[in-house]
């Protein structure tokens, strides 16, 4: 279940994947335990195949990346943050279900 379009991003590549990023960036701050995370897995595969090369799909491990979760407030996983330019433009908190919410979030922040 995993896609090579899908990145993953720990403290020490963070700045490098997401931050820096010329392209909007969707990062779903996830856990291996958490069901709703893994439920919508697919969705982020569907999604980063759709925006290849306009957008950007980026996994962060909240128990491996704490630091990163806390600096942006993530109190509850599922959560998917839209960075643009270096700042949270837009969010999604929960598993929204579908993958075309998810299109929605990434397609009104190109």
């Amino acid at each position: 279940m995993s896609n090579a379009l899908v990145q993953h991003a720990d403290e020490a590549g963070f700045a490098d994947s997401v931050l820096a990023s010329d392209v909007p960036v969707l990062v779903d701050f996830w856990a291996e335990w958490c069901g709703p995370c893994r439920a919508i897995a697919p969705h982020l595969d569907g999604v980063a195949a759709k925006f290849e090369g306009k957008a950007k799909v980026v996994k962060v491990d909240i128990d491996t990346s704490p630091k990163i979760a806390a600096k942006y407030g993530v109190r509850s996983i599922p959560a998917l943050l839209v960075f643009k330019g270096g700042e949270v433009v837009d969010q999604i908190i929960g598993n929204p279900g579908s993958a075309k919410p998810l299109e929605d979030l990434v397609q009104r922040n190109l």
